[in-house]
């Protein structure tokens, strides 16, 4: 263990050597592996979660590459569960990420346990099956979505996605930092969540830039 201390050594720094070894139990699901999803597979594995199971069906594209970190020229065609895998492990030998590549209906159709779910995808309908899913395997999951530079996040454990209006639209246009700040958000929340630490639970964070560049964030109480 002496190697794996060393690796973690900021974080046992934080809250010492049996939280940090206790990370190494979890298991969590990041639904989606675009912008969100390999920010969030990167964070949480270097961060010491032992099980990581990546779900999605999508190749590399080139636009994807800009706001998608786990992702370089070259890397088009290929799965994107898979090459953000192969990432997360080459930088991190403690955490075990698996792959699949399937969509999230064909995944969810296996009860599996989880100490954790997370949202990466990209419209509302499939957050609205993740919810579902999370709710029949009892389940708390965190909720993130970005657009242009505006973001918002959400542990969802008792509150229902029904409060969102279920329609298939996607952004129109991202700034790629935006995509990673949103994702360090949905990280910390998990990571804070997993090791024991106090997190606040259906409360929706909603940040934006207003017309002055001020960086603004708003709280709003989910139904529950």
């Amino acid at each position: 263990m002496e190697e794996y201390f060393h690796y973690f050594n900021r974080q046992v720094m934080l809250w010492g050597e049996e939280r940090q070894k206790s990370l190494q139990e979890k298991k969590i699901a990041i639904i989606g592996s675009g912008g969100l999803g390999s920010s969030l597979a990167i964070g949480l594995g270097a961060s010491g979660i032992g099980h990581i199971d990546l779900v999605d069906f999508d190749e590399v594209s080139v636009h994807n590459i800009h706001r998608q970190i786990a992702f370089r020229v070259g890397d088009e065609g290929r799965l994107k569960a898979e090459v953000a895998a192969e990432l997360v492990e080459s930088r991190c030998p403690f955490v075990k990420v698996t792959p699949y590549t399937v969509r999230f209906d064909e995944f969810a159709k296996v009860p599996r346990e989880y100490d954790l779910i997370l949202d990466a995808t990209d419209n509302l309908p499939s957050r609205a099956q993740i919810d579902l899913y999370a709710k029949q395997i009892e389940t708390p999951w965190i909720y993130g979505s970005v657009e242009a530079f505006n973001g918002q996040v959400c542990f969802i454990e008792k509150s229902s996605f029904d409060a969102f209006k279920i329609m298939d639209r996607k952004p129109a246009g991202i700034a790629a930092p935006i995509v990673m700040h949103i994702a360090s958000l949905q990280a910390n929340l998990a990571l804070r969540y997993l090791a024991g630490e106090r997190v606040k639970k259906d409360l929706l964070y909603y940040l934006y830039f207003n017309d002055d560049g001020e960086l603004v964030t708003q709280k709003f109480k989910m139904p529950v």
